[in-house]
């Protein structure tokens, strides 16, 4: 799963460590409580397979390496010996991926004029951050006029519109970083809204030629200081992405300069009576930055259904993790990733394994192993981007990243609660073996928007992830969440996420045995997964809404 700078801190349930984590010899014995059906997920195989691909000479996995090569050599090999089809484009097994790495070339330069002031230079890091994140590597805007749209929120299910009827083509936009407050907009858990990238897209699809994100405080604010932090880093363009000339942050003196004053309107801002509107300003600016591409392969597999093969479902899951990095403290310098994602890659390879055991479906089943996750969801983004497999006649996509590492559980927690019937539908099928599923419990983490069903759902396609239960069957919630948190706080993006002959997998099978009903009951049916009337994706499903009549 992608990395995110503000992780759990470390745990104080350590000592549990070791009930989180029990033998595979002991789990391989005891069969998951009330399976049924064909299938039989084998914990003793997805221990042996997680250890063969995050062993050493795996090198972590990173994108553009040996270590990407023998990975997917790998799992080619593994498909071919099950007999699926290459299920990239042409026939391949293949799906080429150039990302664009972007790395600021010379200083950006930024001035602002009004009518009672002839011009005004502002300093690069100082006062604003500026960067050409498009595909000429370039941008430039001259005189624009300058627009401030509050958070820049275009929500039609909420009956929000901070744009209004004002029309921003040509314009460089203002808004406020994250999203307003209250039940509104989900309360502690996050929406899309909240996002960069939904900003640019919303301004983009405007006619916005740049978006500069107000960033409260001064220059000496902390706040700031993160964002100048990272302002020089080199990035990778995401495939698909809006495409602004420019895009960038100013502190919260240079706005209020330009007649923007965050404080006295934060308030009004709350109230979804904010209408966005024109500041008596003009900007002229340039970004420059140098180029280096990386390629790297998303890897597709396919059960072609028997009745309707151009309707899919597809089980994804990242085959990356960050590799070698010879700074790292201490000997051990490659960052294994057995947990993140050696462990859900082998979840899709042996779904591929159980479903082609069973009869052939009616709809196509694609297994997706998607590149570069942990730089961004970038392998998922540029799938979407350039899809295979027409999104408006995808049925749903199933995301599987880090397998539960424990005994069984109750709940059967999900990202993003709340967004679509996939969830009933996982609801009726863990109810019959005497489970819920639930929320993932931390909102803080924004775990929804940090895995590869994330560019599916903003694609408008029905997307499910789930996650580790905590509420064990021997010991409870207490016991579960105390293990879980000390694993992550031990091993998530560390040299020491390594393969361990102690892992549990018990819960593991029990998650993928009903991940396999749902997909297959999906595969054999006739149904389309919906969005719920709250969530955000719902509008951009309903444009293709005559390509599944």
């Amino acid at each position: 799963m992608t990395v995110r700078k503000s992780l759990v801190g470390e745990a104080k349930g350590i000592a549990m460590h070791h009930r989180f984590i029990r033998g595979v010899a002991a789990a391989a014995l005891l069969l998951v409580a009330g399976a049924v059906s064909a299938q039989d997920f084998s914990a003793q195989r997805l221990s042996d397979e997680i250890r063969t691909i995050s062993a050493d000479d795996f090198q972590g996995r990173y994108p553009g390496t040996e270590g990407e090569k023998k990975t997917l050599d790998w799992l080619q090999a593994q498909y071919e010996a099950m007999g699926l089809e290459p299920g990239g484009p042409d026939g391949q097994w293949l799906q080429v991926i150039d990302l664009k790495r972007l790395t600021p070339k010379g200083e950006p330069i930024l001035n602002w004029s009004s009518a009672t002031s002839e011009g005004r230079a502002l300093s690069a890091g100082t006062d604003f951050t500026l960067r050409a994140m498009n595909d000429r590597a370039a941008g430039a805007v001259t005189n624009a006029p300058v627009v401030f749209a509050g958070y820049g929120i275009h929500a039609p299910e909420r009956g929000w519109d901070d744009y209004g009827d004002l029309d921003v083509t040509g314009a460089v936009v203002l808004v406020v970083a994250g999203e307003p407050d209250g039940d509104l907009f989900n309360g502690p858990y996050a929406t899309n809204y909240q996002s960069a990238a939904y900003k640019a897209d919303e301004a983009k699809r405007r006619g916005a030629v740049a978006v500069l994100t107000v960033i409260e405080g001064d220059a000496g604010a902390a706040a700031w200081r993160r964002e100048t932090g990272g302002a020089a880093r080199t990035r990778t363009l995401t495939p698909g992405s809006a495409g602004l000339s420019l895009s960038g942050a100013v502190n919260g003196d240079v706005a209020a300069a330009m007649g923007v004053d965050v404080a006295t309107l934060k308030p009004r801002l709350q109230t979804g009576d904010f209408r966005a509107y024109p500041l008596d300003v003009r900007i002229t600016a340039s970004a420059e930055e140098a180029v280096e591409i990386l390629r790297t392969h998303n890897l597709l597999a396919r059960i072609t259904g028997s009745e309707r093969p151009n309707e899919v479902i597809i089980y994804s899951a990242h085959w990356d993790h960050v590799g070698v990095n010879e700074n790292t403290a201490g000997d051990d310098k490659i960052f294994n990733g057995a947990w993140d994602n050696a462990s859900g890659t082998i979840g899709v390879v042996e779904m591929a394994r159980q479903l082609k055991a069973a009869p052939t479906p009616k709809r196509s089943i694609v297994f997706a192993h998607m590149a570069a996750e942990e730089m961004g969801l970038l392998g998922a983004y540029a799938y979407v981007a350039d899809p295979v497999y027409p999104l408006e006649t995808t049925v749903a996509d199933i995301n599987i990243d880090m397998l539960p590492l424990s005994g069984p559980t109750k709940d059967v927690p999900i990202f993003g609660k709340g967004q679509n019937s996939l969830e009933d539908d996982l609801q009726a099928l863990a109810e019959k073996e005497g489970r819920y599923v639930s929320d993932d419990g931390q909102p803080q983490q924004n775990f929804y928007y940090r895995s590869d069903h994330f560019p599916f759902a903003r694609a408008g396609v029905p997307a499910l992830m789930p996650w580790h239960g905590v509420d064990w069957v021997e010991g409870g919630r207490e016991a579960g969440l105390a293990a879980w948190t000390a694993k992550f706080a031990a091993d998530y993006h560390k040299p020491s996420d390594e393969w361990s002959p102690d892992w549990d997998l018990r819960s593991a099978v029990e998650n993928l045995t009903l991940l396999y009903r749902l997909g297959l009951d999906l595969a054999n049916g006739d149904e389309w997964p919906t969005w719920k009337p709250a969530s955000e994706f719902g509008q951009v499903r309903e444009r293709t809404e005559a390509a599944r009549r």
